[in-house]
C-alpha cells in the first residue's frame, strides 16, 4: 500500500463529507477508495471512520490520525515546492484576504508590487471584517489577527498588535488623563462595535481582568470614522494599535492606560495545508512574512 496516497484519500474523504464524493474528486472509483480506506484501518488497527448509510463520523483515534496526515503531506508538499519554486515563474490567480483596514493599509501594496512583479499573475482581494472560512471560500492566504482556531491551516508568526485606549491631545486637556480603569466610567467613549460588541471594556491589573462599563457617546461599526470621531475630541477611543498608529505618529491621538493593556493579539500569514501550495503561494507568502515582519504596528 502507498502509504503517502492512503493518507490523501483518508484526508480528502473527510473533507468531502462521503466515500463518495471522495472518488469523485481523486478521479477513481468508489470500490477502490472503499478498499484503501479498509486497508489503511487494517494495517493500523483501529477504526478511523464511523460509517452510516448518509454520514460520515471520524473516530477519536481518526481525529488524532488526521492531524498527524494533514502535518506530513504539508510537510510533503512543503519539500516539494521548496524545490520546485525558484524554477517556476509564478502564475494563475492568487486569491487574498484581510481584514479591511489592515488589508488597505499593508496587503494591498505588497499584492500590487508582486503583481508588477510577477506579470502572469492576477490578484483578487477579499477585505471584510469578518472571519473568512480559508478552505470553503478557495482562498489562497489570509493575514488573520488574534489567536487562531483552524488547525487545518498552517500559519506563520509575523507580530503582534495591542489593545490600546487612546485620546485626542485637546481631549485629554479638557478632561483629564484617565490613571486606572475605574477612571473611564467618568468619560465619554467612542466605541467601535467591530472591537467592542458589548458596552464595556476590559483590562488587566496584575493577574486580575477588569471589566468596565462604557459611557458611549458614539457607537459604530466603520472603522474611519471611530477613529475620526475620538481624535476630534469626542472621548476616549478602544482600538488596535496597527488602526491608531498613523494617527499616533501625526500626534492626534495619544495612548492612556497602557500599564493595564490585556495581552497582545498575534498576528499571522496563513494558508491551507490541505491543497498543494502553488509556486505563486509561496512565493507570496515569502514576500508578505518578510514584509510584515519589518512593520511596526504599534
Amino acid at each position: 500500500m502507498n502509504k503517502l496516497a492512503a493518507m490523501a484519500t483518508f484526508v480528502r474523504i473527510v473533507e468531502k463529507g462521503s466515500l463518495t464524493a471522495a472518488a469523485a474528486a481523486l478521479d477513481t472509483s468508489l470500490p477502490s477508495v472503499v478498499r484503501t480506506l479498509a486497508a489503511l484501518e487494517g494495517e493500523l488497527g483501529v477504526r478511523l471512520l464511523n460509517r452510516t448509510t448518509r454520514r460520515i463520523h471520524l473516530t477519536d483515534d481518526g481525529a488524532h490520525y488526521l492531524e498527524r496526515c494533514r502535518a506530513i503531506l504539508a510537510a510533503v508538499q512543503e519539500t516539494e515546492a521548496a524545490f520546485t519554486a525558484g524554477r517556476a515563474e509564478p502564475h494563475g490567480r492568487l486569491t487574498v484576504t484581510a481584514s479591511v483596514l489592515f488589508g488597505r493599509r499593508y496587503i494591498a501594496p505588497l499584492v500590487n508590487e508582486f503583481v508588477r512583479q510577477h506579470p502572469k499573475v492576477s490578484a483578487e482581494l477579499l477585505f471584510v471584517d469578518r472571519l473568512v472560512n480559508v478552505v470553503e471560500e478557495g482562498i489562497d492566504v489570509a493575514v488573520r489577527i488574534g489567536h487562531l482556531r483552524d488547525s487545518s491551516l498552517i500559519a506563520v508568526p509575523v507580530g503582534k498588535v495591542r489593545r490600546v485606549v487612546c485620546a485626542s491631545p485637546d481631549y485629554l486637556r479638557r478632561r483629564g488623563t484617565p490613571r486606572v480603569p475605574e477612571d473611564v466610567r467618568a468619560h465619554p467613549c467612542v466605541r467601535h462595535t467591530g472591537l467592542a460588541p458589548r458596552s464595556d471594556w476590559q483590562f488587566r491589573a496584575g493577574r486580575r481582568t477588569v471589566t468596565v462599563p462604557l459611557n458611549a457617546v458614539i457607537s459604530c461599526s466603520d472603522i474611519d470614522s471611530s477613529l475620526q470621531a475620538c481624535a476630534a475630541g469626542h472621548g476616549l477611543g478602544l482600538f488596535l494599535s496597527y488602526q491608531t498608529a498613523p494617527y499616533r505618529n501625526a500626534k492626534r491621538l495619544r495612548y492612556v492606560l497602557e500599564e493595564f493593556e490585556t495581552e497582545p493579539l498575534p498576528v499571522h500569514v496563513v494558508y491551507p495545508h490541505s491543497r498543494l501550495v502553488t509556486g505563486k503561494v509561496r512565493a507570496f507568502v515569502d514576500e508578505c512574512v518578510g514584509a510584515l515582519r519589518r512593520e511596526c504596528f504599534d
